[in-house]
């Protein structure tokens, strides 16, 4: 395993916060559709040329949200997260149907954080504000880049002028705001991708999404590589770059708190840290993924990916689940691994004991803590340094081996 030149920072001091003790219940719903698809993009997302009918597919949601709340009874719901795809496609009155049926099949919590994800290019104020009045609480902008010729190039269908009023806007009506933007591009330099990380920290409300491009398989992205038409930076330059966001979020206050997601104290993304924090969650909609407990087990759930056969399904059986498997010990534990691993806070090993069966190899542990990827926070937890964040994978490979 090699050793990236990613320095230390303060922000990953050993005091760091530890979990609590209950992650949440979260509930995830899909809206599939775009206007376009982005050459990066690997995920559901569909593009339709005839006008979505919006009426049809909240009620196969709610249907879905009811279908999930049988095999999940009695559950306090902490966020709810509307993704996709682009959500803010949906007109508001589609977006207060759909979590009205949440509500009606779960109890939501009175402060629950409530997420949507909007492009900039499909924002517009009275959109915004239906939004906020159907109890949306926490918008994510996609802003991906604050440089018109980079938009184009990652097939944006905004521009920075766009961008800015959107999240303008944003600021003025929901009470919390956070926007991507995707680093690593072909030609970008550490010092270009600091000037334009000053910029939009100087724009931020309480949290930034800052990933790496990568390229994803059966992307556009993905062809144009094969054939030598995209260059993308080498492993040196990925190391600076990700160096360079630490330390620039770092010194405005808003260090990262899991890989590619940084916030200032308390503006974490709640939905996103029942994922990282292995709790449960529902998933609802074309292609969502949820992980449920029943029995003592935990079931991985999947719906049909493709908008017209998930509908079809709901319609006719009241779920679009396309997979339920049950998860063993060891499977359970490795995705607590990945996902635990990603956050600053690191994982309770006591709590990974006993999802897995079993506690970590302690050889393994120490072989890792010796090589710098890996370093324990007391006796009962363990977190990826900033080294060994950047090769997670490489890290979790073999601490589950």
């Amino acid at each position: 395993m090699s050793r990236l030149a990613v320095p230390a920072g303060s922000a990953r001091a050993a005091d760091a916060a530890p979990p609590p003790a209950d992650p949440g219940f979260g509930v995830y719903v899909h809206w599939p559709f775009c206007a376009a698809k982005c050459p990066y993009c690997d995920f559901n997302s569909h593009v339709r040329h005839a006008p979505v009918d919006q009426a049809r597919f909240a009620a196969a949601l709610a249907a879905e949200a009811r279908a999930m709340a049988e095999r999940a009874p009695g559950k306090r719901v902490t966020s709810i997260f509307l993704g996709g795809g682009t959500p803010s496609l949906m007109a508001p009155e589609t977006v207060g149907a759909v979590l009205d049926a949440v509500a009606a099949a779960w109890t939501v919590d009175a402060d629950a954080e409530i997420s949507m994800e909007a492009n900039p290019s499909s924002v517009e104020a009275e959109r915004f504000r239906g939004y906020r009045a159907a109890g949306v609480n926490r918008v994510s902008l996609g802003v991906q880049a604050l440089d018109d010729r980079e938009l184009r190039f990652l097939g944006r269908l905004h521009d920075v002028d766009q961008a800015l009023a959107a999240i303008r806007l944003a600021r003025e009506t929901f009470p919390r705001l956070s926007f991507d933007l995707i680093y690593g591009r072909p030609g970008q330099t550490p010092e270009a991708w600091a000037a334009e990380l000053e910029r939009a920290i100087g724009l931020a409300s309480d949290h930034l999404s800052l990933y790496q491009l990568t390229i994803e398989p059966d992307t556009m992205f993905e062809k144009l590589y094969r054939a030598g038409k995209l260059a993308m930076p080498d492993e040196e330059t990925g190391a600076a770059l990700y160096a360079v966001t630490q330390a620039v979020c770092e010194a405005h206050g808003m260090p990262a708190y899991e890989v590619s997601n940084h916030a200032v104290p308390g503006g974490e993304c709640r939905h996103n840290l029942v994922y990282w924090r292995y709790g449960e969650y529902a998933g609802v909609g074309p292609g969502a993924h949820g992980r449920l407990v029943s029995g003592g087990r935990r079931h991985a759930l999947a719906t049909a990916r493709e908008p017209e056969r998930w509908l079809a399904r709901v319609e006719s059986w009241g779920d679009g689940v396309d997979a339920d498997d049950i998860l063993s010990e060891e499977e359970a534990g490795d995705e607590m691994l990945l996902m635990g691993l990603r956050l600053v806070e690191g994982i309770d090993l006591r709590r990974y004991r006993a999802i897995a069966g079993r506690g970590l190899d302690p050889g393994r542990l120490a072989d890792l803590v010796a090589h710098g990827m890996v370093e324990t926070i007391g006796p009962d937890r363990v977190r990826a340094t900033r080294a060994g964040a950047f090769v997670l994978d490489a890290v979790v490979a073999d601490l589950a081996a």
